[in-house]
């Protein structure tokens, strides 16, 4: 069976006879059964993407693809409200705020509008690899069949492992948003109740989460529309006060703080605000029409990345100073230090910072919720090829891989240590497990792709036979693959000597390099033994599979009846369809 097969979720009412829908059946064990292990459900067939770099018969995973009777629950709307809003989190609310004290409001603009580029180009690469082979776990398997399968074993446990992590940080930082209204109740039972809501929505399988993405960003991004309407209306002296802000704060205290090196902190932070948006690539393999679909979810990136970003913090840069000492507190979780909070308040607006503070609220539980499904898909997905326990393989009548759920969920309740001392110290350090991965995710997109189209000039296929191209091409992965190592360059040299590095002592930059860079080494200590052990060989061009995980198999013809349909299309259309 192929990878893009199996994770769709299945028809819910599957295996239940007509009579126990019309009479109501035991829904006891209605329900229980739903839990229980169907053998004709596997995330991939054994070999399709094997841990030692082979591949399956490629006709015999086409006729599994074919004949495959799960059904595929995400539709183009879940698909595009997750490309749109699937970034817009704690990065974008909360951190900009660390970032404009660092670097002053032209490094946020700066750093933010080159991290689009090196995004854009990413997403690209990405969609055109999963529009062609939907499967899941795509990061990994990627990796694993364009570039080294050792690469992709270590790109799939960085990932799952950055989830993994990032679930209890965002329930924690979710229960922290309720401290703006001073509330008197422990921050644990807030813990309690988000971890609750997050692992529910995803015990009802990959509907339930897309249908919650839908609704969580529909909420962000009418909240940042909202924002940057209200901010052209206060900086043009449209507030409570009258008062003219212009570009006064670029001026005084000035457009840039702390030079170069404040810019490449804030290169760095922008680079973490945009993680999540490869989500799309990965729940692809989930989606009824990827081929339709997600073209135009990719597409949307670009104006996502315009609009939600760019406009709204050259916004932020132009209503707070980077001198506002409420900045200074800006960390993941604190809503108080949030720019967008703090520009609403400044124009003394009353309750609108509560309104902003429930958006954030809203927002951090997303990628909470988001955090399960990455991880869970790709662990099963890792499991089924051995690179993982087998247990996480299991995939219940449902099409959940229930395992890969609990799990994920119990590693949720390590959100529990907020009502602990040891709560910074825990936080910080799984913080700095998650803190490089995105990059390092991304990064192998792009070289992934590069050698994706070597290999396709290589054995003879045309760019024609792709149902959709990446926009900036190969030249768009190799800018986007230099941006993503110039990332951990920046990282590296901000890690080594931080901005404020003569004021600490040896062991506190010490400290504070591993807490920067410690996702390097553990990409390194699943890499560095799996190809030892199994000395899995550097994927060779003509080697490279490219027909294992394709769902339509009269691709050619399909795609000229399009393209004969769409050369009358009249300009505006052909235009429209281009940008979106």
């Amino acid at each position: 069976m192929d990878f893009s097969t199996s994770l769709g979720s299945p028809d819910f009412d599957s295996g239940w006879s007509k009579t126990e829908k019309v009479n109501g059946g035991n829904l006891f064990h209605r329900a229980i059964d739903g839990f229980r292990r169907d053998p004709n459900r596997m995330i991939s067939a054994k070999g399709v993407i094997g841990a030692d770099g082979k591949v399956f018969d490629a006709e015999a995973a086409a006729h599994a693809t074919a004949d495959s009777p799960l059904s595929r629950k995400l539709k183009g709307r879940h698909l595009q409200m997750i490309a749109i809003g699937g970034s817009i989190g704690t990065g974008l609310f909360v951190g900009s705020g660390k970032a404009l004290s660092n670097g002053g409001p032209a490094s946020l603009l700066i750093a933010f509008s080159l991290v689009g580029i090196m995004l854009y180009c990413t997403v690209h690469a990405l969609g055109e690899m999963a529009v062609a082979f939907p499967v899941a776990g795509s990061f990994s398997a990627y990796s694993t069949r364009f570039l080294d399968p050792a690469w992709g074993f270590a790109m799939g446990w960085n990932y799952a492992m950055q989830w993994l992590v990032v679930l209890p940080l965002e329930v924690v930082a979710a229960s922290i948003t309720i401290d703006y209204w001073d509330s008197y109740i422990s921050n644990a039972a807030w813990v309690a109740i988000f971890l609750v809501v997050i692992v529910s929505i995803n015990l009802f399988g990959v509907k339930g989460y897309g249908e919650a993405e839908f609704v969580f960003a529909i909420i962000k991004v009418v909240a940042v529309i909202g924002f940057i309407i209200l901010g052209i209306i206060l900086n043009i002296g449209g507030g409570p006060d009258g008062s003219y802000i212009g570009g006064k704060y670029w001026y005084d205290p000035g457009a840039f703080n702390h030079g170069f090196k404040g810019l490449c902190t804030v290169f760095v932070t922008a680079a973490f605000a945009f993680t999540g948006t490869e989500l799309v690539g990965l729940a692809a393999a989930e989606t009824a029409n990827p081929r339709k679909s997600l073209p135009t979810a990719v597409k949307q990136v670009f104006w996502r990345i315009c609009l939600f970003y760019i406009v709204s913090l050259i916004l932020i840069g132009l209503l707070v100073p980077y001198t506002d000492k409420r900045l200074i507190g800006a960390s993941h979780s604190s809503s108080h230090a949030s720019p967008f909070v703090i520009a609403i308040s400044n124009a003394g607006i009353q309750g609108l910072d509560s309104v902003m503070n429930v958006v954030i609220m809203i927002a951090v539980l997303s990628v909470g919720n988001s955090s399960i499904y990455g991880s869970s898909r790709t662990l099963a997905a890792l499991a089924e090829q051995k690179q993982a326990p087998k247990m996480f393989a299991y995939i219940d009548k449902r099409g959940r891989p229930l395992v890969a759920i609990v799990f994920a969920s119990v590693f949720g309740l390590l959100a529990f240590l907020a009502a602990s001392p040891a709560q910074d110290t825990a936080f910080t350090w799984m913080l700095a497990l998650s803190g490089l991965s995105t990059i390092f995710t991304w990064g192998s997109i792009c070289l992934a792709h590069i050698r994706f189209r070597q290999a396709w000039k290589l054995q003879g296929r045309t760019l024609d036979e792709l149902a959709f191209r990446s926009q900036p091409g190969v030249l768009g992965s190799y800018i986007g693959f230099v941006f993503n190592v110039l990332v951990l360059i920046a990282q590296f040299w901000t890690g080594f000597a931080p901005v404020d590095y003569q004021d600490n002592t040896p062991l506190e930059n010490t400290t504070n390099f591993f807490q920067a860079y410690l996702a390097a080494p553990i990409v390194l200590a699943f890499y560095i033994p799996y190809k030892l052990y199994y000395k899995t060989p550097f994927m060779k061009l003509q080697d490279m599979d490219l027909q294992t995980g394709m769902r339509e198999l009269n691709l050619v013809e399909l795609l000229a009846e399009e393209r004969a349909e769409q050369a009358n299309w009249p300009k505006w259309k052909k235009a429209y369809k281009f940008l979106c």
